[in-house]
């Protein structure tokens, strides 16, 4: 037995040792998944309630937005009712730093986007940004993670540092649609225009519920020269 093979040997049980004492946890229910299963176990993944809205061009979301910018397309990947799993997916991506979950995510996000036409010509992913206080407390922006997983899953690029938000703005919970607006609609700027003229681009973040703050970012997106703008959430707050 040559010494590349024993090391190999020694590694996998290794690896199998430690396992044992450090299981990987499904972030869905939060039992232990195998070595081919990553972040959710299949049991979770298929009990999720995907939305399908990718094959319905004139879906809820897309109709919606569309009323109020002149977007290509929109899609959320899940629907998102309180005390379902997707809820305590958001959670844990937004509040207990599970990054994985919005790499993950998003890579299923790409996968769909990959099987439909009015997609497959998309250019680059940008994310809605946090204002930097809240990026300061949190650490991280949960929609730079889903952004790159559906980059990776595209093979485009994540284009984190197009807009930034220059309000500080009260939380969106419990305000009505037009209250919403109010809120966010001066929030943002492109502070690189000239890296996005005549692209179309995948403007995400994590939850849609009226659609005020991707429509704000949107708004600036489409004020530069032959933009094309589609949309791609996580979940839909429906």
């Amino acid at each position: 037995m040559n010494s590349e093979r024993k090391t190999n040997i020694v590694l996998q049980h290794l690896e199998a040792f430690v396992s044992l004492l450090f299981p990987n946890l499904c972030l869905g229910c939060g039992g232990v998944i195998t070595a081919q299963e990553q972040v959710l176990c299949v049991i979770c993944e298929n009990s999720l309630p995907k939305t399908n809205f990718h094959n319905e061009k004139e879906n809820v979301v897309f109709k919606r937005l569309y009323g109020r910018i002149p977007i290509e397309n929109a899609t959320p990947l899940f629907y998102f009712d309180k005390g379902n799993t997707v809820q305590h997916l958001m959670h844990q991506l937004k509040y207990r730093g599970k990054k994985e979950i919005g790499t993950y995510l998003g890579k299923m996000v790409g996968a769909d986007l990959l099987t439909v036409e009015d997609y497959k010509n998309i250019n680059a992913v940008i994310p809605v940004p946090l204002h930097e206080r809240k990026f300061r407390i949190r650490g991280y922006n949960q929609s730079d993670y889903f952004a790159l997983g559906i980059a990776e899953a595209m093979k485009i690029n994540a284009l984190t540092n197009i807009i930034k938000r220059i309000e500080y703005t009260e939380t969106q919970t419990g305000k009505n649609r037009f209250e919403r607006w109010e809120n966010v609609k001066n929030a943002f700027i492109v502070e690189q225009p000239d890296a996005i003229k005549g692209l179309h681009v995948l403007l995400v973040d994590d939850v849609v519920t009226t659609g005020a703050t991707l429509e704000a970012c949107a708004q600036h997106l489409l004020n530069i020269e032959d933009v094309k703008v589609s949309i791609a959430t996580i979940a839909f707050a429906h």
